[in-house]
């Protein structure tokens, strides 16, 4: 007979269950499986406080099917990746994109959710996969990326590259958009490393765009 976990999620303690050895697959549950009061043996408790219920279950879809909803799909015919649902929601943007996280108290990418889980769970082939989805999103508000992004940044380590230059392409290549966002404004005056990065790659964007100009002032600015 399979061994089953329960889980814990959320400050509601919504309750979730999952056979060992899929669970298990993930570094961080086996670590927390063998951790676990011993007795609850057998079928030992996991408690995740700060998880939000819509976002595990995103990942327990996958160590079981391999991929969450909306599934990849790929287009043979155009050699393209796209989601199962295509359909735009009242706002104009993709259906199903958004999730709201109580913790941030406000709507992020559902996809950033679950690469940030899957980085902090040690599945990094959904790591690829949430990345890859996000993306395929369409119609997404500034308010929205802008939220998304601090989330990335406060829930990944300084390391981490894919996610965080995911959101800084992203914002300059709809700069024109950005530029006359009033919530843009407002998160810029608040600061933090998201901003400085930006300016970073804003100014590599430059100078990948005019590599031969030269400053046309004399003076010096130095560190």
């Amino acid at each position: 007979m399979k061994l089953v976990i329960t889980l814990t999620v959320g400050p509601e303690k919504r309750l979730f269950a999952a056979h060992k050895d899929i669970l298990c697959v993930a570094p961080f549950f086996a670590t927390a499986y063998a951790n676990a009061a011993p007795d609850d043996f057998p079928s030992r408790r996991i408690d995740l406080p700060d998880e939000q219920p819509e976002v595990l279950s995103c990942i327990l879809e996958y160590l079981y099917k391999g991929d969450y909803y909306p599934r990849l799909l790929h287009n043979r015919r155009r050699d393209t990746w796209e989601l199962e649902t295509a359909s735009l929601d009242k706002e104009g943007q993709s259906h199903g994109a958004t999730i709201f996280h109580k913790g941030v108290g406000a709507e992020i990418l559902k996809d950033t959710a679950v690469y940030c889980a899957a980085d902090k769970y040690g599945l990094d082939i959904l790591k690829r996969l949430a990345l890859r989805k996000q993306g395929l999103h369409s119609g997404i508000q500034c308010s929205t990326i802008l939220a998304s992004a601090r989330y990335a940044y406060a829930n990944t380590p300084d390391t981490e590259s894919k996610l965080r230059a995911h959101y800084l392409a992203l914002i300059i290549r709809s700069r024109s958009t950005f530029k006359r966002s009033g919530t843009m404004q407002m998160e810029m005056e608040q600061g933090g490393k998201l901003f400085f990065d930006l300016f970073v790659a804003m100014c590599n964007h430059m100078d990948d765009l005019a590599p031969n100009s030269k400053m046309s002032f004399s003076s010096k600015v130095i560190d």
